[in-house]
């Protein structure tokens, strides 16, 4: 009788694909498979990357960015991040690069006439006309906070929802000028650019980060570009926001910024100019001055909250979301009431946004 061999039989492929791997892997292509625009506008060319395609009844996710940063500096990091995979295949994505900004962007003439922080957030609306969006949820860092703001107060039945951060609403007081000018007489425009984006202490530990973008500023071909945006940043002027007043952003908001960061008085005062049952403000730990590239993680957790609360997000998707990570929230109401609780962002998920009548604190760390 001949001997009986055991054979090993493996498949190429699984039979069965989990939907939710597949999904990830789908969103992973939409990302990966971008397309490229450069939109004439009064205000300068902005040129405008796209990642998926419009959705039925869905709002756009557009991005703005920050001084000395692109779109891909600035958000490459959120949007690669595992878990963003799930959110944003039900979105077309859409980054805006500022004039000038973009990679591979032309060196600027000596004496050009950089468009103001109001007139690039009616650059937006050019954009958004031209892409044919109805309606957005804007996602801003920095300066380009400043500017999805300005575009929400002049056209507000066109956004949704507004995630800001490291925002400031206020013009240059004479102390902030004097700084400013004093500063500029003993640092480099890329030292004043890295102090806007980064808090003292992580310069000062000179963190993995900071030498990325130090690096990158100082081989930079178009620095004297980031300082005319930087300069118009610094010319801004006040949003004139009131808390219960006819200037307020009137869609829902989460102010975001980290523990400690250069803009952190700025966003607290935000946050107290804003009705409180629209607004979320979210304080990061241990994340500096650029919580979307230092806790991309912290943020998407916090972003799928806030889109859920809007009635856009699954709950198959939350649910494996909610299964990746819990973090520690501590809502405190501002304003109204002085009484606080502490909960978990998987309970949140449960009611899928936080409790009407309240501006809501949210402390996270590690």
């Amino acid at each position: 009788m001949a001997e009986l061999q055991e054979v090993q039989i493996t498949e190429d492929k699984t039979l069965l694909q989990d939907p939710l791997k597949a999904a990830e892997l789908a969103a992973r292509i939409l990302l990966e498979q971008e397309q490229k625009h450069s939109i004439e506008t009064p205000y300068g060319v902005a040129q405008v990357t796209i990642h998926g395609t419009p959705k039925p009844k869905r709002p756009a996710i557009v991005t703005f960015h920050d001084v000395g940063l692109n779109h891909k500096t600035c958000f490459e990091t959120l949007f690669n991040y595992e878990d963003m995979y799930e959110i944003v295949k039900n979105f077309v994505v859409c980054h805006i690069d500022a004039p000038g900004q973009e990679e591979g962007a032309a060196a600027f003439p000596a004496g050009y006439q950089y468009a103001s922080l109001d007139q690039l957030a009616e650059m937006i609306t050019c954009v958004l006309q031209y892409l044919n969006f109805g309606s957005i949820i804007g996602i801003g860092v920095g300066a380009g906070a400043y500017v999805l703001a300005r575009y929400t107060l002049n056209h507000p039945d066109s956004v949704e929802g507004l995630v800001l951060v490291n925002i400031d609403p206020n013009a240059k007081g004479w102390m902030d000028w004097a700084a400013h000018k004093l500063t500029g007489l003993t640092s480099s425009p890329s030292e004043m650019i890295l102090a806007h984006l980064f808090s003292s202490e992580e310069i000062s530990n000179n963190t993995e980060t900071v030498r990325q973008y130090k690096e990158s500023l100082a081989n930079s071909n178009i620095l004297g570009n980031h300082q005319l945006y930087f300069n118009s940043y610094n010319n801004r002027r006040d949003l004139n926001l009131e808390r219960g007043g006819d200037v307020t952003l009137k869609c829902p908001v989460m102010l975001v910024v980290g523990d400690q960061a250069p803009h952190e008085d700025a966003v607290v005062e935000c946050n107290a100019k804003l009705d409180p049952t629209q607004t979320s403000f979210l304080k990061m730990a241990d994340s500096g001055g650029q919580p979307q590239i230092t806790q991309p993680g912290k943020l998407t957790e916090a972003f799928k909250y806030f889109v859920q609360g809007m009635g856009y997000m699954a709950s198959s998707c939350m649910t494996r979301l909610s299964r990746s990570r819990t973090a520690s929230l501590s809502s405190a109401a501002s304003g109204e009431g002085n009484r606080s609780r502490s909960r978990t962002m998987s309970q949140s998920s449960e009611s899928g946004q936080f409790p009407p009548g309240q501006s809501q604190t949210m402390e996270v760390s590690c």
